[in-house]
This record gives structure tokens, C-alpha cells and sequence, in this order.
């Protein structure tokens, strides 16, 4: 079975209630049971976990080698500042997929760069939470793929 690691970045705790017009109005409970169900349906084993701390993403990178297939991220603030999330990506070797909840490129201009996203197969934003949903398609998709 294979085994996508789902990681939310800073602020993400706060959906729901942080700027409702741009992020929405879901929570990320909310955000996580879509995820559990699509993966539940299609096979698919899913840890989600979710910090406002860079150095924990880091490690969550880090430590993903040897039991994820693939990884699902929304670095949210850091997509912008992080080469230290930028290189763990691309050191561990597996596949990411980045998501933005927002359309990163209509918003501010210091948003328009993404750190991240040279180190990723793909990049899904500004579809709100079907973001994640999307991206997790497009996850399991590379995973069957993969495997064949």
C-alpha cells in the first residue's frame, strides 16, 4: 500500500477563522477528513500533520524517507522564504506535491515566487480546499503510475 505524508504549514492551524475571503471558511479538521476519505477510497495510507515551526517541517521532510511514497505539502508562508524546506525536499529523494489554498500568483508580489515548487513534480493552488483534493488526485495518479 502506498503511503503519502499530508503536511500543513504555519498558520493553516487557524483555517476557518484566519481571513475567510481568501483561505475559506472550512476548517482544517474539515480540510484533513477530505483527505482521510479520498484516500480511505482509493487505498491509500495518509499521515497529516501540520506545524508552524520551519525546522519541524524540516524534520517531517527528513524523516519521510523510508516510510512515505510521496509527499503533500502546503508550506504556506514559508513557500516564499524556506531553502531549508526546499532542500530537504529535494534530498530526500521522493516525489512532493506543493498545494496553496490561495492563487499565489494573483495575490501579493512577494508571493508570486515559490521556493519550493522547482523541487516538486507539480503545483495545484487557488482552488481553496480542493486544492489539497486535487493535489491528492494527482498524488495517487503519479503513485499508480509509479508502480506499473
Amino acid at each position: 500500500m502506498s503511503k503519502i505524508l499530508v503536511i500543513h504549514g504555519p498558520n493553516l492551524n487557524l483555517l476557518g477563522s484566519r481571513e475567510p475571503e481568501i483561505y475559506g471558511k472550512e476548517t482544517l479538521d474539515g480540510v484533513n477528513e477530505q483527505i482521510k476519505t479520498l484516500a480511505s477510497n482509493e487505498g491509500i495510507s495518509i499521515e497529516i500533520k501540520q506545524s508552524n515551526h520551519e525546522g519541524e517541517i524540516v524534520d517531517m521532510i527528513g524523516n519521510a524517507r523510508d516510510d512515505f511514497d510521496l509527499i503533500l505539502i502546503n508550506p504556506a508562508a514559508y513557500t516564499h522564504t524556506s531553502v531549508a524546506i526546499r532542500d530537504a525536499i529535494s534530498a530526500v529523494g521522493i516525489p512532493a506535491i506543493e498545494v496553496h489554498l490561495s492563487n499565489i500568483y494573483s495575490r501579493e508580489e512577494f508571493r508570486h515566487t515559490s521556493l519550493i515548487a522547482p523541487v516538486c513534480h507539480g503545483q495545484v493552488s487557488g482552488f481553496g480546499v480542493h486544492s489539497y483534493i486535487l493535489g491528492l488526485q494527482a498524488a495517487i495518479e503519479m503513485l499508480k503510475y509509479s508502480s506499473k
